[in-house]
């Protein structure tokens, strides 16, 4: 019978001799083998029963020397002839026709593969996986950044801790607290008297971070409202901050301090609520009812904080009916690496889906509160700002998402700290907050349908389809009285160019006609900009927009009921019009000024004032009146038309592989209107950016402002504005992988929208051009694939164990972790990635919404119209452009997998020199040299210490320390094992030892990649040490998701190498790495803390592996704690004397 030595192969190994079965001593047993053997080593430590025709292959001389890795020192003499150079033996072949036995004899020293080798092909793979990560990262950091035009703020906060609020109303007392903001110099007085507001800080955040909100808000109260009798009338009153410390707390990785936070918050609503309750609340009106709601303000994690209070048990009803939410990850948790999170955002979901599909409003618990969500967009590198989307959560009537960059006035991204203290952001915040609240109320708000509308009005443009105007609503307020000259009255279809306001000394009235209802084309619409300020607070003001009908004055009919009245009539006039109009001011719309000197669209300039009316809202007018009432000249000017939308509206046919190749190109004719719509259906993908150039606009007159674009899309509300556009990066917040399907459906014309201003009267034309930017587009996998790294390279490493146990259950060697992935990426990685990418390919779904129910819905009832989790498979993606983004994540998480195993090999080997220096160091000082075997390297304690240690460790985790404690301690004893192991090999320079090194780096490899699924939560358990919090966890408890793990390191301490299994029970092995490696690729995004327990499964069929060796003996299990043996050079244990 013929032996082939650890890592070798049939081309490049010499074959072993081992002698005939039936001349063994121990072949009388050989019948009474178990579905699980072990090997019979011979002096390279292996066996193997090779066929004819390997033998005959394997007779060809080669002459071997050792290889230089594995020489030392001190070579420890083997047993046999394994240490000779050379040796040749005769060989006797007997062959008969019964199938006769044969015997070779060939005696040569094993060549065995260094683990520090690498093929060519491992080589290339992780070239390229370099580069394209290095070109990730590259165009994550360098390419497609938003500029950063958050204003500072200035605050001098007090705080006010309520010590009353103590353990009689919350267990949480000792670690949470309660704080009062008071502004410094504004109102320091620690007496509640206005309007509760909450606010609730994220993930790791300090509730000091409430003092930019609360500061503008008392200084607006202060500077604005206080005096202002129809404010105070209509129940404005201050806002009382309050905030809670919870010292800091992750919840971003923890469900259950998630849920700890939202009862603490439900009871610290009531203790605010009894506090105005108070009959010794001296400033407060005895005559307004007793609150009770409160205002929530949540950033971050906060948001989620906020909509768990209300799935809580002791929540108190209707106590909460107005949630602001600041970088708030809605839709998905930021990371899945804790079962509970995961769990608790579905409750939490499933929750508001099932209340808002109620049919009736008595049904619904959140009939009455708006939600609204804000978003930072690109700048934001922590949680997605996709993610704060609630699309699949919130209908339209109820709250809406909206990005910083859409903010009228903020027009700018925010990070996610920034996003607080954006001085811009913070005042509009306050401003809606202010136009909500209702002190004369009870529940301190206006009704829910005023508050969205309130909120839409602050937040949107007022360009949206669901803007609402309020010209329709308004009585005639003007009496515009004319001078009855033709020249007045500007022709139908004739566009209004004002060059220079005031210029005329007096006021002066310019008529555009509304076209008549018989004349109106299918669809028309007036547009109006200027660079002057609409002001819509007082009728005081230079330039007025007015919709006018002829007001026929009757005989004793007097004019007093208009509140203004403009006389634009001179005194040799001969005959007059009059008209009763109403001011459109009130809706102008503030945009982004654009001259030649603009770089952002958040500079601090003058905005422009721009109004925009579909034809059919407006037809019961006549005429449009622009007035001047500037009585000098001044730098002003206007710009007003009436315009077909065919004519305006460009609608683009080029999809995604066009812009990809060729890219879009149009041109806007010299006889365009003044803005133009460029709808790009195609472009909606959050994965892709784009190169957005215009050419240069001459004016021989001289340009009234530069062209300057809108870049946005309907869900969310997400506008770009570029002034001075000459080149632009365009990136969208549209359709991102893993989120879940909007409640509705979204119309396969939605998309990328262009919005451009030119001047028109240029008279030139304008040419666009567009194109992906294939490199910039690269940056954008970083933050939707983040969790995508842990997972997709435990795919292959999955993949690689697999194959080393195949092989060795066949023929007995433990190949190295680097050449079993060179055999990967030969067959079974490739083929995986293939399956997975055909089976992405069947999944997709050109049509973005809502599906019904499939296979993987996991949704209540209430919801089976639409699967909330159809995106939660493979890369998140149901669109079949992105094929390719399988195998490139694959491709990188080969080369990621290549890194790993080679810096854990190097951390092996430093561990092992330091532990060589100190042996010898120790053998200096002692002045004696003592060798130490194979066996003695490893573990030497006494089997009833090291079963208590066990033990012992069991029962902390069931009581006390989370279960990731144990798994970090079983990563450190596993690198020491494999220290040991490393050594061992070395010295004793044996197939055997070196094959116990192989098996146990590469489980060190896969405990490696499955840490830091389990960092996160012990980081939460420390963090709650820090601040004397020693409850323990109610989950994270389960000493069997950790026990297979700790035993098979304690096994691997002793220096036991796991047997064959020579039966069909070894397919077990292969199917469950299989079965690890498939639901990484399908599930290990959005259920990665699955990636543990199944990784722990491995780990315990290995130990039923280890055990059966000896029939799962108590005897044997104690041997092998004991560790009281060495590896003997036929593989088995050997008792030390």
């Amino acid at each position: 019978m013929l032996r082939r030595p650890s890592g070798s192969t049939d081309e490049d190994e010499p074959l072993v001799e081992s002698h005939v079965a039936a001349n063994r001593p121990d072949s009388r047993d050989s019948d009474k083998k178990g579905p699980f053997s072990s090997a019979k080593f011979d002096a390279s430590g292996h066996s193997d029963t090779l066929d004819r025709r390997k033998v005959e292959k394997a007779l060809a001389p080669n002459q071997l020397q050792p290889p230089p890795w594995t020489a030392t020192k001190n070579t420890i003499p083997s047993r046999t002839n394994e240490g000779q150079d050379s040796k040749t033996a005769r060989a006797s072949n007997t062959s008969k026709e019964s199938g006769e036995t044969m015997d070779i004899t060939q005696w040569r020293r094993p060549r065995l593969r260094s683990p520090w080798k690498i093929s060519l092909l491992t080589l290339l793979t992780t070239a390229i996986s370099i580069v394209l990560l290095l070109s990730i990262v590259n165009s994550f950091f360098t390419r497609h950044l938003d500029p950063k035009g958050c204003k500072n703020c200035l605050m001098r906060p007090i705080f006010g801790k309520f010590e009353g609020f103590d353990t009689e109303h919350t267990r949480f007392a000792s670690k949470y607290s309660l704080h009062l903001y008071r502004e410094g110099g504004v109102n320091e007085d620690m007496t509640v008297d206005g309007i509760p507001v909450l606010f609730i800080t994220g993930n790791a955040g300090s509730h000091k971070q409430v003092r930019a909100l609360a500061a503008e808000a008392a200084h607006y109260f202060a500077d604005k409202l206080q005096n202002d009798e129809t404010a105070i009338g209509a129940g404005a009153r201050s806002l009382d901050f309050f905030t809670a410390d919870f010292n800091e707390d992750i919840t971003a990785f923890h469900g259950q301090t998630l849920m700890d936070q939202a009862e603490y918050l439900n009871e610290a609503v009531a203790y605010i609520l009894s506090l105005y309750v108070d009959p010794q609340r001296p400033r407060r009106d005895p005559g307004l009812p007793d609150p009770t709601s409160v205002i929530i303000v949540g950033h971050s994690m906060g948001g989620i904080v906020a909509r768990a209070m209300l799935t809580m048990p002791n929540y108190q009803a209707n106590s909460i009916n107005t949630i602001v939410t600041l970088s708030t990850p809605h839709a998905r948790p930021p990371v899945s690496f804790d079962a509970d999170i995961v769990s608790i955002y579905s409750k939490i979901n499933n929750y508001w889906r099932q209340a808002y599909s109620q049919k009736w409003a008595n049904d619904n618990p959140l009939w009455h509160v708006t939600l609204v969500s804000i978003a930072g967009g690109g700048l934001d590198t922590v949680v997605p700002s996709d993610y704060s989307s609630l699309a699949s959560l919130v209908p339209d009537t109820h709250g809406f998402t909206v990005f910083t960059s859409t903010v009228p006035g903020v027009w700018t991204g925010s990070d996610h700290l920034s996003i607080l203290w954006c001085d811009q952001l913070r005042k509009v915040i306050v401003k809606s907050i202010y136009d909500i609240v209702d002190v004369r109320r009870p529940g301190q708000t206006k009704p829910r349908a005023e508050r969205i509308r309130s909120f839409k009005k602050w937040l949107l443009t007022g360009m949206e389809n669901i803007a609402e105007k309020s010209l329709a609503t308004k009585e005639p307020t003007t009496l515009l009285t004319l001078e009855y000259s033709a020249n007045t009255i500007l022709p139908t279809g004739e566009r209004l160019v004002i060059r220079e306001l005031g210029k005329n000394g007096k006021a002066k009235a310019y008529l555009l006609p509304i076209p008549a209802s018989q004349e109106i084309p299918p669809e028309k619409k007036f547009t109006f900009l200027t660079n002057r300020h609409l002001d819509t607070s007082s009728g005081n003001t230079n330039l007025e927009v007015l919709f006018c009908s002829v007001f026929p004055l009757h005989p004793g009919q007097s004019a007093s009921i208009f509140s203004m009245d403009i006389d634009t009539i001179s005194g040799s006039s001969t005959g007059s019009t009059r008209l009763a109009c109403k001011s459109a001011n009130s809706d102008a719309i503030h945009l982004p000024a654009s001259t030649t000197t603009s770089n952002f669209a958040f500079d601090e300039v003058e905005p422009f004032s721009y109004l925009q009316y579909d034809v059919q809202d407006v037809s019961e007018y006549q005429f449009v009146a622009i007035v001047d009432k500037n009585t000098t000249p001044v730098n002003g000017w206007a710009i007003a038309e009436f315009s077909e939308n065919s004519h305006s509206q460009i609608q683009t046919h080029a999809g995604l592989r066009q812009l990809l190749t060729s890219g879009l190109y149009m041109n806007l004719p010299a006889g365009r209107p003044m803005t133009t719509d460029i709808k790009i259906p195609a472009v909606h993908s959050s994965l892709l950016v784009y190169k957005l150039k215009v050419g240069v606009q001459a004016c021989v007159d001289g340009a009234l402002f530069a062209p300057f674009a809108r870049q946005y899309i309907s869900e969310p509300y997400e506008s770009k504005y570029f002034v001075n556009i000459k080149e632009a990066d365009i990136n969208l917040h549209g359709v991102s992988p893993f989120m879940p399907p909007p409640l509705r459906a979204i119309s396969l014309n939605d998309g990328l929208s262009l919005q451009m201003w030119t001047d028109p009267t240029c008279g030139t034309s304008v040419d666009l051009s567009m194109q992906v930017d294939i490199f910039g587009s690269l940056g954008k996998l970083v933050m939707r694939y983040r969790t995508v790294f842990p997972a997709i390279p435990l795919v292959v490493i999955a993949l690689v164990l697999r194959k080393q146990f195949v092989i060795h259950d066949k023929t007995g060697i433990f190949i190295t972790f680097s050449e079993s992935l060179d055999l990967c990426l030969l067959s079974s990685l490739p083929v995986l990635l293939l399956a997975m990418t055909v089976f992405s390919m069947s999944l997709a779904n050109s049509d973005p919404s809502p599906s019904r129910s499939t296979f993987f819905h996991r949704g209540n009832a209430t919801e089976s119209a639409i699967d909330y989790t159809k995106n939660d498979l493979l890369l998140g993606s149901q669109d079949p452009f992105f094929w390719f983004l399988i195998p490139l994540f694959g491709l990188v998480g080969a080369g990621a997998c290549v890194a790993v195993n080679y810096a854990a090999l190097l951390v092996v080997q430093i561990l092992r020199l330091v532990q060589s220096a100190a042996v010898s160091a120790s053998t200096l000082i002692n002045g004696k040299h003592q060798r130490r075997t194979a066996g003695h390297v490893f573990s030497s304690a006494s089997p009833r210490r090291r079963l208590l240690i066990t033990l012992l460790l069991f029962f902390t985790i069931s009581t006390f320390i989370p279960y990731q404690f144990a798994y970090i301690v079983a990563c450190v004893v596993q690198l020491i094992t494999t220290t040991r192991a490393l050594w061992a090999a070395q010295e004793a320079r044996s197939t055997s030892a070196y094959n116990f090194f192989n098996y146990t780096h590469s489980i060190l490899v896969l405990m490696l990649w499955v840490l830091p699924i389990n960092i996160p939560v012990l980081v939460v358990w420390i963090h709650n040490l820090t601040v004397h919090w020693l409850t323990p966890f109610s989950s994270h408890h389960n000493v069997l998701s950790i026990m297979p793990f700790v035993l098979l390191v304690e096994s691997l301490t002793g220096g036991t190498m796991i047997p064959r299994v020579q039966s069909n029970f070894r397919h077990i092995t292969n199917i469950l790495f299989f079965i690890l490696a498939v639901y990484a690729a399908l599930y290990g995004v959005t259920y990665a803390y699955q990636l543990h327990h199944l990784a722990n499964v491995i780990c315990a069929w290995l130990v039923v592996v280890q055990l059966s060796n000896s029939g799962l003996s108590l005897s044997k299990l104690n041997q092998m704690l004991e560790g009281n043996s060495e590896l003997g050079n036929d593989g088995h244990l050997k008792k030390r004397p």
